[in-house]
């Protein structure tokens, strides 16, 4: 085993290949480490999220490296049958590219087990890998836009399902009806990390089936209780998410929720709710609303005029961090912030919204989560105890950055700062980087005069990544990952911003400028 340094609270594990990574998973699921919060597996890796006050980085390498592997290596995980009607666009391709006939794919695809290694790119979607079968299908030199719901399809050494509708560039070369993400079943994903699946020959359909694009969002709640905002203006976008959804890498999902944690308890903590209720994440003001009953409210984070224009005619101006009630009728106007990019607004005693896999946060790369609110909509309010006690004493977490600024972000190198020539490394550090108009809640996409080149050229098996990571794709322009970023990703992650800078990290405004300032060196754990 190698281990790699991720963040304070993160590691990577890697191992020598599938067989051996499922064998850890398998022991680590049916022996658990105290401490561990979540395990994101791979091909050749495990991501491994830690509790820093029960167990140290160090003393949970210790551990690990005690596993005997092959007392678990035999595991079998639970047995899935797809019926699969071949009739794929890119079979014929296929064959060829393997030099057999679309029957002997067929064959070979129907004979031999395949293994769910990981999941990752969309909710259900799940790698598999065949070690009988050493297939290495390239994809397709121009991704398709629109791939259908329960394409059949293989990319390198694996075969996966299309759960949903989406673009992709895997080779298409069949259909099944079998939903992969169903969210009325207990658990959602069909396949799981350590599932053993068997595709079978269902003949042939006439026409390409596509299924119906599963809804998986959830209408905000609807009332016309006494007490509730109706909704007039959601500016650029206005979200539910709260502390975000843990605990759910197994079935593809990242854990979301606001990107400043800290405003987020701060604006709850004000009006005297748990400080993990959900709150409405407000991009660049423009948010409107009108108050039906009274309502006591709060807005932090990204500092923005508040109006408030009452029934009988008189504008009032409030500020951030602190109580402010509404009466009946008061109308709510949040001008756009001087600095930061989102504001959080919650209400006393909480929204009425459902929540989707344990958390109210709306994931905008895998679609889960209550919809993103627009105009008309009318947000029921819970009822709160009359004890329940306000803050008044919350102020922000930092000085929120604005588009003239350099925002310096320390970072931990790892887990793959040696794939890096030193120039790249050097480079990471002493250049300013801009944030472009490309990035949102998935991740800031950055530009540098020089990118940062590779020493190892070859390609990265897909891996688990963290919020914070710093992915280097083909073009050596950096990408950091934010809240709804992908579960797993196929380039190397060079650093990670530190958990302390996150919050700041999810509040740099489009066109500001970012330091990277590696606060260790690079060296296996």
């Amino acid at each position: 085993m190698r281990f790699l340094p991720v963040n304070f609270n993160t590691i990577m594990v890697e191992l020598n290949g599938l067989s051996e990574t499922l064998a850890l998973l398998n022991s680590l699921n049916m022996a658990p480490i105290l401490g561990v919060d979540e395990i994101i597996p791979a091909a050749r890796t495990l991501l491994i999220r830690f509790r820093q006050a029960t167990i140290s980085s160090q003393q949970l390498v210790t551990e690990i490296s005690r596993r005997d592997l092959l007392e678990y290596a035999h595991r079998a995980g639970k047995q899935i049958e797809i019926p699969v009607h071949y009739n794929g666009e890119d079979l014929a391709t296929v064959a060829e590219l393997l030099g057999i006939s679309v029957s002997d794919v067929i064959h070979q695809h129907t004979e031999n087990e395949y293994t769910v290694a990981f999941t990752g790119f969309a909710p259900g979607f799940a790698y598999m890998v065949s070690e009988a079968l050493p297939w290495n299908i390239p994809r397709r030199k121009t991704p398709r836009t629109r791939i259908p719901a329960g394409a059949v399809a293989l990319a390198g050494e694996f075969s996966s399902v299309y759960p949903q509708a989406s673009p992709g560039g895997w080779q298409i070369i069949g259909i099944t009806t079998e939903c992969m993400w169903d969210l009325s079943r207990l658990s959602p994903a069909l396949l799981q990390p350590g599932y053993r699946v068997n595709f079978r020959d269902a003949g042939q359909l006439r026409t390409t089936v596509s299924l119906p694009k599963a809804s998986l969002k959830n209408p905000v709640f609807v009332s016309e209780t006494s007490c509730h905002l109706e909704i007039l203006s959601v500016g650029l976008q206005t979200l539910f998410q709260d502390l975000g959804r843990i605990g759910q890498s197994g079935l593809g999902i990242s854990e979301s929720g606001a990107m400043d944690k800290s405003a987020l308890r701060s604006a709850n903590r004000i009006v005297g709710n748990v400080s993990d209720q959900a709150c409405l994440e407000i991009v660049q003001g423009g948010f409107k609303a009108t108050a039906h009953g009274q309502v006591l409210i709060a807005i932090t984070g990204a500092p923005c005029p508040i109006e408030i224009n009452t029934p009988e005619g008189e504008t009032l101006y409030v500020n951030t961090y602190q109580p402010i009630d509404l009466n009946d009728g008061d109308k709510i106007l949040l001008g756009t912030p001087a600095a930061g990019m989102r504001s959080y607004l919650a209400v006393r005693g909480g929204f009425v919204v459902p929540a989707i896999l344990s958390s109210h946060s709306f994931d905008m790369l895998s679609n889960i989560g209550p919809s993103p609110l627009n105009v008309r909509d009318k947000l029921a309010i819970r009822e709160t105890s009359p004890c329940a006690a306000v803050s008044f004493s919350e102020t922000p977490a930092f000085a929120m950055p604005n588009k003239n600024d350099v925002v310096i972000l320390d970072v931990i190198l790892g887990p793959r700062t040696d794939w890096f020539t030193q120039q790249a490394l050097d480079l990471l550090s002493e250049q300013i980087w801009q944030v472009t108009p490309q990035s949102n809640r998935i991740g800031l996409r950055l530009n540098g005069e020089y990118p940062l080149s590779r020493i190892k050229q070859q390609e990265l098996p897909s891996e688990g990544t963290c919020t914070g990571a710093i992915q280097i794709p083909a073009s050596g322009q950096p990408v950091l990952f934010l809240a709804d970023h992908p579960l797993t990703g196929g380039y190397p992650v060079i650093a990670s911003v530190a958990d302390y800078h996150l919050d700041l990290a999810g509040q740099i405004p489009i066109n500001a400028k970012v330091r990277f300032n590696p606060i260790s060196s690079f060296h296996e754990i």
